[in-house]
């Protein structure tokens, strides 16, 4: 009976360690994941925001052209 119990707390055990490592490794590329989306994030601000400010620049009043 002693020999029985060992053997299943030990395969219980292995695929717990086993369980825990998979969820770690889904974690660390959720995380990566996670990071290249904000990074694309503040790069698309602010782009935008440079897009906003050169077209700003180009609705600015011109002079009437002098006729030649």
């Amino acid at each position: 009976m002693a020999g029985v119990t060992g053997e299943v707390l030990t395969i219980v055990l292995i695929s717990a360690g086993l369980a825990g490592a998979l969820l770690l490794i889904f974690l660390e590329i959720g995380l990566g994941e996670e990071q290249d989306l904000a990074r694309e994030e503040v790069d698309r601000s602010k782009r935008e925001k440079r897009a906003l400010d050169a077209g700003s620049r180009r609705r600015l009043p011109q002079r009437p052209r002098r006729p030649g």
